[in-house]
């Protein structure tokens, strides 16, 4: 198992990276499995400018096929995730790695995901309270996330996005539960992984012995 953490957000205080981030590495260390963190920031990805980025998209590609399981974090900007990550989507989930399309008549086709093996989790922060992002904007954040980009590359029904609300200005207790969750993610995720694999030992073993 080998967890890849994505984050474009420059604030290295802020809860995105303090409670999400360092708590997805934690728990995964923790539980004595492979953790790697792209801070976009850091690594200097420039979102509007491809060219430059040749040798990181090589490397995030590489990340992404090793990973099993890939967690994005972001606040929200504009009811998108930040620049630096909406880049990161744009210029690292290229049609032959992430998607094909696949032709359904003489000038239509359907995108089929390329990644739909892995397991993947979205973390976005919220400054706002829940009551109108649901209801007047129709949680707007969320399904564009969900329909406009991972439904491409992961397939429809995998991804689980997480929404954390008025993070800025909700108590200390609240921000615990928030990770509280986070933690809980990371522990499903890793169980169901040792049940897998001792699952596929079990198979292993048993047709091994039953060969003899």
């Amino acid at each position: 198992m080998l967890g890849l953490i994505i984050i474009g957000y420059y604030k290295k205080d802020s809860f995105c990276h303090r409670g999400i981030v360092q708590t997805i590495h934690d728990e995964l260390i923790k539980r004595e499995k492979k953790a790697i963190i792209v801070d976009l920031y850091q690594d200097g990805f420039d979102p509007s400018y491809q060219e430059k980025n040749k040798k990181l998209i090589e490397q995030y590609q590489e990340h992404i096929k090793q990973a099993t399981h890939i967690y994005f974090v972001s606040p929200v900007w504009w009811f998108r995730c930040t620049a630096m990550l909406e880049g990161f989507f744009d210029q690292v989930f290229t049609p032959g790695f992430a998607y094909n399309f696949v032709k359904i008549s003489k000038h239509y086709g359907m995108p089929k995901p390329l990644l739909s093996d892995k397991t993947v989790y979205a973390y976005i922060t919220h400054g706002a309270p829940s009551l109108p992002v649901l209801t007047i904007y129709l949680n707007t954040v969320k399904y564009r996330l969900s329909l406009g980009v991972f439904s491409f590359i992961f397939g429809w029904f995998g991804p689980k996005i997480r929404q954390f609300w008025s993070v800025p200005f909700c108590s200390e207790k609240k921000r615990e539960k928030y990770v509280e969750s986070v933690k809980k993610d990371v522990e499903t995720e890793v169980r169901k992984w040792n049940q897998h694999e001792e699952r596929k030992n079990r198979e292993h073993w048993f047709g091994l012995n039953h060969s003899l």
